[in-house]
This record gives C-alpha cells, sequence and structure tokens, in this order.
C-alpha cells in the first residue's frame, strides 16, 4: 500500500498551482483508503441530513406554539435528531482521524524507505535535518489535510446544496441576499490562496532548515563547546528561525483577512435575514416559524461554505509541505527490487563460487570523479588476491576513501570495470558486491543501543561463541568487563560512552562477525595507542587467514607486514610491491616515508628512510 500511495501522489502540481489541481492531488494521497473516506462522507452526510430536518422540526415547533397546540412529542423528535446527529459525527470524526493517520504512516515508510536507499550523491547535495523533517514536520501537517480538508470539502458543499434548496422553497429573495454576501466573501478568500501556499511553503522550507542546522550543531558539540561557538551557532540557527518566523507572520496574514472574510459571509448572512426576515414578518409575507427555520438553514448554509473557505486554505498550506516530501520521493535512489541480503547466524567465513585463480577484487583503468571535469581516480589499476594483505598509501586527496566507496558500489565508475572474484560488478547486485565486504570507516558508526546490538548489526542472530570470539580479537574484553551490563550494556548517542579507540574496536567486531570475503581497513591504527596497536597488527595477520584485507595505512606498522602495498598518486598507482623494495624502487613511497607520513608511533622520519633521499623527492 506504501509504494501504491507514493505511485498515485507522484504527478503532483508543481507546474499547476491551481486548488482544482491541489484537492486532486490531496485526493490521490488518499489513494488504498476510499472506503473510510466514503464511510465518513456518508456519516457526515447522514449527520447533516439529521440537522437539516432540525429546522423543519423546530418552525413546526413555533408554529404549534402559536396555536397552542402540545408541544412534547416534536420536542422529543428534536431531541432524537441531535443526539443522532451528534453520535454520527464522531464516529465519522474518528473514521478520519484513522484515515488521516493512515496516509501519513504510508507516507512515512515510503518517505524512510527512500532516504535510507538514495544515491549517495544525493547525501552530498542535502541536509539530513532536512529530510528528516519532511519524514516529520510536512507529513504532520498532511495529516491534518487528508482527515480534515477533504471531507468538508464534499460534505460541505452537499449540505450547502440541500440547505439552498429549501431555502428557496421558504424565500427566494432572503436566499438571493445570503448568497451576494457568500460571493463576495468567496472572491476576498480565492484571492488569498496562491500567497498562502507559497508562505506556507517556505515555512516548511525553514522548519527544514532549522532542523538541519540544529543536526549540524549537535553532531559536532564537543568542538562547539571548546571553541566556545555556543553564541555562533545560537546565532545561525537563530537566522532560520526568523526566516521561518517570518513565513509565519506572513501565512498568518494572509489567514488573518481570510478570516473576516468568512466572518462577513457567517455575520453578514445572519444580519440581513434578522433584519429583511423580521420585516417580511411583519408585513406578513412569513411567517415566524418560516423566519427561524430560514434563520437556521442559514446557518447550514453559510457554516459549511466557511469551512469550505478553509478547507481550501488548508488545502494549499498542505500544498507546500506536500511539494517538499514530492521532492524527497523524487530523489534517485538504489534499486531496492532485490531484497537486501542478512548474513546469516551460521556462516562460515566468506568463500564464494569462483576461481581461486581470480583475484577476490581486481580494479582495472578505473576512473572516477564526484563531479564532472573533476576526476579523483584517472585510470588505476590493482589486484587484491584471496587471503592477501593489501596496504593503499598516498598523500591526502590521492584517492584511496574513494577506492573504498567505489568498492562498496557507493559510487558507479565513471569508467574501467570493478571485478569480484572475476565477475564484474556491472552484472552484481549491489547487495550481493556488499555482502562479500565488511568496512571499519576511520569515521567509526557506532549506533545509540546495546554493545551487543552494535557487535552483531550484520549478523543480528550470531551465537554466543561467535560474538565471544570477535570481542576477543577486537581486544574489547576491557570495554566489556567496564560497562554496566556487559555486553548488554547501554552505549550513548553516537557511542559517547567510548574512546575514539574504543569505538574502532567496536566497528571492527561488527565487521570481523559478518566473516567477509573482503574486509576494508581505513586506517585503523589512527586511535590506538603503541601496545593496542601491535594487538591490532596481530588481530589483521590473523583475519589474514581467513579473509582478503585491503587497508588504508598511514602509519609503518599497519603497512610493513602487508603483501603488497600499492602507492597512489593522483588518482593513479605510482608503484606497488613491499615495503623494503618500494623504498629502493619508488621516489614516491620513498617521499611518504621521509614526509613521516609512514612511520612508526613516535619514531623520528630519519629512522624511516633507510635509502638515502634527492633533495628533489623531499615534500
Amino acid at each position: 500500500m506504501t509504494g501504491t500511495v507514493v505511485e498515485q501522489a507522484q504527478p503532483a502540481a508543481e507546474g499547476d498551482r491551481s486548488t482544482r489541481a491541489a484537492v486532486a492531488t490531496m485526493y490521490r494521497l488518499t489513494t488504498g483508503h476510499r472506503s473510510s473516506v466514503a464511510v465518513a462522507t456518508v456519516l457526515t452526510l447522514v449527520g447533516s441530513a439529521l440537522g437539516l430536518a432540525q429546522p423543519l422540526v423546530a418552525k413546526h415547533v413555533v408554529d404549534a406554539s402559536g396555536r397552542g397546540q402540545v408541544l412534547w412529542p416534536l420536542l422529543l423528535l428534536l431531541a432524537v435528531l441531535f443526539v443522532t446527529e451528534a453520535a454520527t459525527g464522531a464516529v465519522g470524526r474518528f473514521v478520519l482521524e484513522r484515515m488521516g493517520e493512515g496516509v501519513v504512516r504510508g507516507l512515512r515508510h515510503g518517505l524512510v524507505g527512500r532516504l535510507l536507499r538514495l544515491e549517495m550523491r544525493e547525501y552530498d547535495r542535502h541536509r539530513s535535518g532536512d529530510l528528516v523533517s519532511r519524514v516529520t514536520a510536512d507529513t504532520t501537517l498532511l495529516r491534518e489535510v487528508v482527515s480534515q480538508a477533504l471531507v468538508d470539502l464534499v460534505t460541505g458543499a452537499l449540505v450547502a446544496a440541500g440547505a439552498i434548496v429549501l431555502m428557496i422553497w421558504i424565500d427566494p429573495l432572503l436566499l438571493l441576499l445570503v448568497a451576494l454576501t457568500v460571493a463576495a466573501a468567496a472572491m476576498i478568500v480565492a484571492s488569498l490562496l496562491k500567497g498562502i501556499r507559497v508562505a506556507s511553503e517556505r515555512m516548511q522550507n525553514s522548519v527544514g532548515a532549522i532542523a538541519a542546522e540544529l543536526e549540524r550543531a549537535l553532531g559536532a558539540l564537543p568542538m562547539v563547546r571548546v571553541h566556545r561557538a555556543e553564541d555562533r551557532e545560537a546565532a545561525r540557527i537563530g537566522e532560520r528561525v526568523e526566516a521561518a518566523y517570518d513565513a509565519g507572520v506572513r501565512t498568518a496574514k494572509l489567514a488573518s483577512v481570510m478570516s473576516p472574510a468568512v466572518e462577513l459571509a457567517v455575520q453578514g448572512s445572519f444580519l440581513i435575514v434578522l433584519v429583511i426576515g423580521g420585516l417580511r414578518v411583519n408585513g406578513q409575507a412569513n411567517s415566524l416559524g418560516d423566519l427561524v427555520a430560514f434563520l437556521l438553514y442559514a446557518s447550514y448554509l453559510v457554516l459549511p461554505l466557511s469551512s469550505v473557505f478553509r478547507a481550501v486554505g488548508l488545502i494549499q498550506r498542505g500544498m507546500g509541505a506536500y511539494q517538499r516530501v514530492e521532492q524527497a520521493l523524487s530523489l534517485p535512489a538504489e534499486p531496492s527490487a532485490e531484497k537486501p541480503a542478512v548474513r546469516a547466524r551460521t556462516r562460515e567465513p566468506a568463500r564464494h563460487v569462483a576461481s581461486r585463480e581470480e583475484p577476490v577484487l581486481a580494479l582495472r583503468d578505473l576512473c572516477f570523479g564526484y563531479t564532472p571535469g573533476r576526476p579523483v581516480l584517472r585510470g588505476l589499476s590493482f589486484t587484491v588476491a584471496h587471503r592477501q594483505q593489501v596496504a593503499l598509501v598516498g598523500r591526502s586527496g590521492a584517492g584511496k576513501s574513494t577506492v573504498f566507496a567505489l568498492i562498496a558500489r557507493f559510487y558507479e565508475p565513471d569508467s574501467g570495470t570493478l571485478l569480484f572474484d572475476g565477475l564484474p560488478t556491472t552484472g552484481l547486485s549491489r547487495a550481493a558486491c556488499r555482502e562479500r565486504i565488511a568496512v571499519v570507516d576511520q569515521n567509526t558508526h557506532v549506533v545509540h543501543g546495546t554493545l551487543r546490538d552494535n557487535i552483531t548489526y550484520a549478523v543480528p542472530d550470531a551465537t554466543e561463541a561467535d560474538v565471544r570470539r570477535v570481542v576477543e580479537l577486537a581486544q574489547l574484553d576491557g570495554v566489556v568487563r567496564r560497562l554496566p551490563g556487559g555486553l548488554s550494556g547501554v552505549l550513548g548517542e553516537r557511542g559517547g560512552t567510548l574512546s575514539a579507540g574504543e569505538r574502532q574496536r567496536v566497528a571492527l567486531a561488527r565487521a570481523l562477525l559478518a566473516r567477509p570475503a573482503l574486509l576494508l581497513l581505513d586506517e585503523p591504527t589512527s586511535h590506538l595507542d603503541t601496545i593496542n596497536e601491535t594487538a591490532l597488527t596481530t588481530v589483521m595477520r590473523d583475519v589474514a587467514q581467513e579473509c582478503s584485507v585491503l587497508v588504508i595505512a598511514h602509519r609503518l606498522s599497519t603497512v610493513q607486514h602487508a603483501d603488497r602495498i600499492v602507492v597512489l598518486e593522483d588518482g593513479r598507482t605510482a608503484a606497488c610491491g613491499q615495503h623494503q623494495d618500494l623504498l629502493t624502487s619508488s621516489p614516491a613511497y620513498r617521499e611518504l616515508a621521509a614526509g613521516q607520513m609512514l612511520r612508526p608511533a613516535g619514531a623520528r622520519a630519519s629512522a624511516v628512510a633507510t635509502t638515502p633521499i634527492h633533495p628533489r623527492h623531499r615534500p
């Protein structure tokens, strides 16, 4: 049902801002809930019909009172009509509210599914806080529209039509005067609708910007505090708050003009009926009962029409929110036809049906740039054999992290070929590629939850023995002992209760539990002390017995035991080989060593460069 709602809602009113197009768009959102809309409409109409009958009964009560007849049967009938109308109205309102919640649920499911599968380029272009506000604030406004405005339009129009018929029967002249008053109010409302929609859209955009700026500040709160930037961040967010305030005031200004117009229709109609109708009663054109009935029918005409006016304004406000929801739903996303692969609890170390002669990973003449005309990789080629440890080294900006992003299929190469076990990725689904790998990023991701939840994220049904195995491999025993509850201990938001090194070891345990064919490590020792660095180096050698390891390295301890080192320079492979060989044969590698980019923790650069370096090779 979620997909149906999203698909039906797609033909939105980007080009057509008319009220008719807005109503049609809001109606399409109710796809899958039409039965609820029908039931609520019928109940509302039944209640309205009961309400329309009340003025006729009241007319007979007044006329019977003037003739001295018995009144209690008519009064009892009037009371029954009133109670029944209230009951049907309450049930109809509940059905509508439930339908509105169902529509919002479908939209939110669609948005969440879409946002989690957006192409990575889209996250570079859009702020996550603004995207989140589309799932929360914008859909909440749409709920009010679909649960109230649409039915108010239908029932209000039908009730008004019924009231008009009965008013024509009672006094056509009074009806003409009331109609002129309502028409004047309608013209005022129509002139304000476009401005209300534009102002509402600006307000929703500003609310999204507030969420994005606040998330930015809270995500880097330690940095904000250390640099005493609370006031600057508050001022920055305050600008967004002011923009939302201005847009809200603009919307309120237009709505405040619309409200008197609606009041004109309501109060003006009643005054006309009382004055002109009273004169006509005195002139014996109508009876007092006719005046009472017409006055009640005037309320059944004007009040539903006023609700129609408000509903149209609300729909135009809702279109501002819907426009933002539709934009998010139309962002390019990764294919979702395939079912995401979930690693099984009993999975053995990754083995795939492929020739062992083929490398687990091969990059052939790979070219890629995040923006056109600015390449990051320029014909990069290298391979990673089965159960081999390969280190990627190079200056900042050489393309090391980009290589990881392409291997994980976050982006697609502009040209060249990426192969897993000899199979081109163009012939594999993204899920199939990612099932072969695990990543330990330098910016380690720890989510709110228990330590066990974080470790078993990729393998939710992992056995206790498997969990204990990776805890030991990743040197997390001390963290388990320290945390209240051990593996069941709750970690703070973004792992705030752990040190940077501990967060990295949690990520490593998570990756090892998945038993990948290829483990990608982005500078795994960057946050470790010398003792833990040595231990992790041993772990990496042990892991290489089970799977291949591709590591981005800046420390000598990470690369000197690698089976192969790939030196990247300007997006190309500058050299390949082992540590001692590259010190002799590769000027680029010697330059990295001399520039202290590859050295043991605490060692001097001169102790690393065992081969004299020509001055022109120095940075």
